[in-house]
């Protein structure tokens, strides 16, 4: 089992603008500069090109699949939330909780893997789930520890507690549940996916603790992480809002660490954290100014690792 995957899925976005639909519980979304959706979309297209690019650059095997104009899917350069990819050759798919997001689970981006040379065995479908309105939206609302086979999840609108026991049980995954809020308006709210306030790399976690409002969960949280020899690295709410939590560890050139984050996330790690991150890996970040504030998301969501066995 491995943590990391040299091997990346990356959907370029056609129709990108702010997505009214989940902006109602993702509180990260913002208008800026009252732009054209059409400027927005451009906008979009050189952040992901030249983030791709950064990738790339450094031995990442980035797979690259356009986005279709057939439906209205304005977050399709998310794609981790609708599907993930195990070593076992099974996939699963997500159900999501905004009904144009639904949109976005294409089966030629199967096809695509297979082309690549990966294999794939079986695909565990959750998506009926939201018939029932319940949601669990991939790997933004689970945070998996592949080698430990732990699964950690912060309960929210998008992510049903049991579901996610589901997932476990299907995966084999021991589950940590927790609530995660974020303070909107001077009230606490449930933060809409676990991969904004925690990251999970080999041998460490970022991860913003004051979220946690339960000191039994958070203390559940830490020492679940620690008991598996991560080391700590705790982020503040307010690097949360600058996107800090939401990274991604991948493999680069010889088997090379780094761990990926927007310019936004980066500029705001103190130099202690920054000293703390580098004694593990590299960092590498690039510039999703438009796509974290009209997407709401950030680098590590618009990454869907690959950990398929080849062919």
């Amino acid at each position: 089992m491995q943590q990391t995957t040299n091997t990346i899925v990356m959907i370029r976005p056609i129709n990108f603008r702010m997505n009214e639909q989940t902006a109602v519980n993702n509180y990260y979304q913002k208008v800026i500069d009252n732009l054209l959706p059409e400027t927005v979309n451009a906008k979009s297209q050189q952040e992901f090109d030249a983030y791709v690019d950064k990738l790339r650059a450094v031995g990442i095997n980035v797979v690259v699949i356009d986005d279709t104009k057939e439906f209205d899917t304005p977050d399709s350069l998310f794609p981790n939330n609708w599907i993930s990819f195990h070593e076992n050759g099974n996939i699963g798919l997500y159900p999501m909780y905004a009904e144009n997001r639904r949109l976005e689970r294409r089966e030629d981006v199967l096809f695509k893997l297979e082309d690549e040379g990966f294999k794939i065995n079986q695909i565990v479908d959750y998506t009926s789930a939201e018939d029932e309105g319940v949601f669990l939206e991939g790997t933004g609302s689970l945070v998996l520890d592949r080698v430990n086979r732990k699964a950690y999840c912060a309960l929210s609108l998008r992510a049903d507690e049991d579901l996610f026991i589901e997932f476990c049980e299907d995966f084999e995954y021991t589950p940590v549940v927790f609530t995660a809020n974020q303070t909107v308006n001077e009230e606490r709210k449930a933060i809409y996916h676990t991969n904004v306030m925690m990251c999970l790399a080999e041998t460490f976690a970022v991860i913003c603790t004051d979220t946690i409002d339960n000191k039994k969960e958070r203390k559940n949280v830490v020492s679940n992480l620690q008991e598996d020899g991560k080391e700590v690295i705790r982020i503040t709410e307010a690097q949360v809002n600058n996107f800090a939590g939401n990274m991604l560890q991948v493999r680069g050139k010889d088997n090379k660490l780094y761990l990926i984050m927007s310019e936004t996330a980066h500029k705001s790690l103190t130099d202690g954290q920054i000293k703390t991150i580098e004694k593990h890996c590299e960092i590498l970040s690039s510039s999703l100014d438009t796509i974290e504030a009209y997407g709401g998301g950030s680098a590590r969501c618009m990454m869907a690792e690959v950990f398929l066995p080849k062919v």
